[in-house]
């Protein structure tokens, strides 16, 4: 027998001796443990860890026999055998509680018997264990510092901020986060742009304070016909707005129309205003009281503008005209989530308010509440108290109609509602624009937007929308005469308190790091006491608001940004029909970033939701599209591409829902082949998922497969409408007249 081989031998039996001594080991331990009068009884340990020390003691061995001749292999086992003894169990012992306890951590947690209590504590050499006396308010506290420090800051690019920097940067140091004046290569948390969504290219992630179109939805003409669209079928809920005409293309209608209301009553003498397209701060807005008296509405030289029905009996303070502006945040377009300042400013004119006559028309500063133009008179006051002067705060407004006994309440609901059918009107051709620039899969960052929307109180406390801002002011300084000759800005008290506010809180609703809140449980739809109660919190000192999904630190008052959708989504939630036809429109644009349906488009739609009958030829589907298109085209010069834009496929379908539904209102129209359509695209949806089927698994379906509800698993994602805009089992009885406002 060679000397290897007795070498070998020895190792292995040192082996198995090794292992013997493991196991009786593990046992011995078991049974300390279950026996100690400090442990539970019963108590589960394993022997993991011992295992793994006498593998351990085996590959140490084998290296040291490699090493050469430094010491003979039975003792170099011997000694590893020894070191791993001395090693301390690597067991983790689970008590009856189902916690896990680590026997080498230096900290210590002995369950204590017939209590069920933990005790905590550290070991020291000699084993014993001293209890851990921090209370569990310190050890939150400490554990709270620590993941306060290892919290990212959060980025803010403000590079394209324009007039909003100061009270944006103001905004930042409040909140402790990071601005970036300068931008930088690397992707920022936030975004803030002061025009527009394309300020800023190639942005792949994070978010944005612009929603792309906005500002071309925003516009005087296209907001008219995204309210004349509601007017037409909720005539009721959306009298909020003026009578308007789009000039120069309802000059003759506006003109006739004028024409026959002055026939019909001799006394008539109504007032209109006149705005331009794109015009902001007042520029190019004037006063007419006959169609002949506009300028320039043909020719070369036509404008495009907006005649309005002007309003003669406003609410008056101090015998001048004011007007609300309000702030609103979007915060999401799918769902849709709309916010709404508890604060906002009062602008008043600077000379006393006459109801308009020939004479007086042209006196800007007793007719507009445009504050660019009113600053400029010199009856403008400037005032440190956010009570008097010519802008103040919308609060200071309402305690005052408070003190005559107004129902300010009533005032706040009604506002609210106008701000939500509002966005409601909107919402359907900004989807179309988002999808057009951040289409579904593509890299692209989310989005939300701070609005401004103008309301003026008529003299019965009526409020009327006059128009929304996609880029409201949000300077926090106004230009002053310091010296004769010399301007500056200077601080504006009423600014700052409201416009950093509102900033400031957009962010902390925004931030990414922070938990997304659950929406919260729509009321029901009821006689809007509920709106009338929640809103009313201007001016009084702010609570902390549960629900609201922002950690509201000790240095921060609560948020002054109260979410109003989809809070309130039972009460308003039927508008949105218009949103569901866009959806259709959408879904057959066909080919991604587009904004227009083609021809085939518009064939596949008709086809796909069997439309077509004998009193519809195909033919004449193609001659209906030529039709509304080519008219829809000569008045959108600006259009980007050819096509039927989302406004002239709503045209063609009110024209293919009244033809299909003679018998029915229009809004019952509209809604029935609403739901003709989902239905037929629903079922087209199965049976081309059951035809991908085996074919055994198609003769196993017993009859018609039913479609299930909209939003359950298995429902079609193509023909899926919004969460938050599914038809509600009341929505029928709404249609007959039944609807709260």
């Amino acid at each position: 027998m060679s000397d290897h081989y007795v070498k070998v031998k020895v190792q292995l039996e040192q082996m198995k001796s090794a292992d013997e001594e493991g196991k009786e080991a593990a046992a011995e331990e078991e049974t300390v443990l279950s026996s100690s009068p400090g442990s539970a009884s019963p108590v589960a340990a394993t022997v993991g860890g011992r295992r793994d020390a006498v593998r351990t003691s085996v590959a140490n061995r084998r290296r040291s026999k490699s090493r050469g001749k430094k010491g003979s292999p039975d003792n170099a086992c011997s000694l590893n055998v020894k070191q791993e003894a001395s090693k301390p169990l690597q067991e983790t012992i689970e008590t009856t509680e189902g916690k896990m306890i680590d026997r080498n951590s230096s900290e210590q947690m002995l369950q204590i018997k017939g209590t069920g209590k933990v005790l905590q504590g550290k070991m020291e050499t000699n084993g014993v264990v001293v209890p851990n006396h921090r209370s569990k308010d310190q050890r939150t506290k400490e554990d709270g510092n620590k993941l306060t420090k290892k919290r990212k800051l959060v980025t803010v690019d403000t590079s394209k901020a324009k007039t909003s920097l100061e009270a944006l940067k103001v905004s930042i140091r409040q909140l402790k986060w990071k601005e970036l004046p300068g931008g930088r290569r690397v992707a920022c948390d936030i975004y803030w742009h002061g025009v527009s969504f394309h300020d800023n290219e190639n942005i792949v992630s994070g978010q944005v304070n612009k929603f792309p179109g906005m500002i071309e939805m925003l516009r005087k003409i296209n907001l008219s016909r995204a309210v004349r669209t509601m007017q037409e079928l909720f005539p009721e809920e959306y009298n909020f707005y003026p009578r308007s005409w789009i000039l120069p293309d309802e000059y003759q209608l506006f003109a006739t129309q004028i024409r026959l209301a002055k026939d019909s009553d001799s006394s008539l003498k109504p007032t209109f205003i006149v705005k331009p397209d794109g015009g902001s701060q007042g520029d190019g807005i004037y006063l007419i009281r006959d169609p002949s008296d506009l300028r320039m509405i043909s020719g070369a030289h036509s404008k495009h503008a907006v005649v309005q029905e002007y309003i003669q009996k406003p609410l008056l303070i101090d015998k001048l005209k004011f007007d609300i502006r309000l702030y609103v945040l979007i915060k999401s377009l799918q769902p849709l989530e709309i916010y709404i300042a508890k604060e906002g400013l009062s602008r008043f004119c600077t000379e006393p308010y006459q109801e308009p006559s020939q004479k007086n028309l042209n006196q800007v500063y007793m007719h507009l509440t445009n504050y660019s133009l009113n600053v400029q008179s010199g009856n403008f006051v400037h005032s440190d108290s956010t009570n008097t002067g010519s802008k103040r705060t919308f609060s200071s407004i309402l305690y005052r109609l408070a003190s005559k006994g107004v129902d300010i309440k009533k005032v706040w609901s009604d506002i609210i509602s106008l701000v939500i059918k509002t966005v409601i009107a909107l919402v359907p051709e900004l989807k179309v624009y988002y999808q057009a620039d951040i289409p579904p899969g593509k890299p692209g960052p989310t989005c939300f937007q701070i609005l401004g929307f103008d309301i003026l109180l008529m003299k019965n406390l009526k409020p009327v929308l006059l128009e929304v801002n996609a880029n409201p002011s949000m300077r926090i300084e106004h230009e002053q005469e310091v010296s004769p000759g010399v301007f500056e800005y200077v601080p504006s008290p009423v600014d700052k308190e409201v416009k950093v506010g509102v900033i400031r809180d957009t962010l902390r609703l925004v931030d990414p790091a922070q938990r997304k809140p659950p929406h919260p449980t729509s009321l029901p739809l009821g006689n809007g006491s509920e709106l009338q109660d929640d809103i009313l919190e201007v001016g009084s000192p702010d609570k902390a608001e549960p629900g609201d999904g922002v950690h509201v630190g000790h240095t921060l008052p609560s948020l002054c940004l109260k979410q109003v959708f989809p809070k309130y989504t039972k009460q308003f939630n039927y508008l949105r029909m218009v949103e569901r036809i866009a959806a259709l429109f959408v879904r057959f644009l066909g080919v991604k970033a587009t904004m227009r349906l083609g021809p085939t488009g518009f064939r596949t739609f008709i086809r796909n939701c069997k439309l077509s009958s004998t009193s519809l030829s195909m033919a004449s589907v193609d001659i209906l599209y030529i039709d509304i298109t080519r008219r829809w085209t000569g008045m959108a010069s600006d259009s980007r591409e050819a096509g039927m834009a989302l406004q002239a496929f709503i045209e063609a379908f009110f024209y293919l829902a009244q033809r299909r539904f003679r018998a029915l209102p229009l809004r019952d129209q509209v809604l029935s082949l609403l739901e003709l359509c989902e239905v037929q695209l629903q079922a087209g949806e199965e049976r081309r998922a059951l035809s991908t089927k085996a074919p055994g698994e198609r003769r196993t379906a017993q009859g018609p497969a039913q479609p299930p509800p909209p939003g359950q698993p298995g429902s079609p994602p193509a023909v899926r409408k919004p969460s938050d805009c599914r038809p509600q089992q009341p929505l029928r009885p709404a249609l007959q007249g039944n609807t709260e406002n």
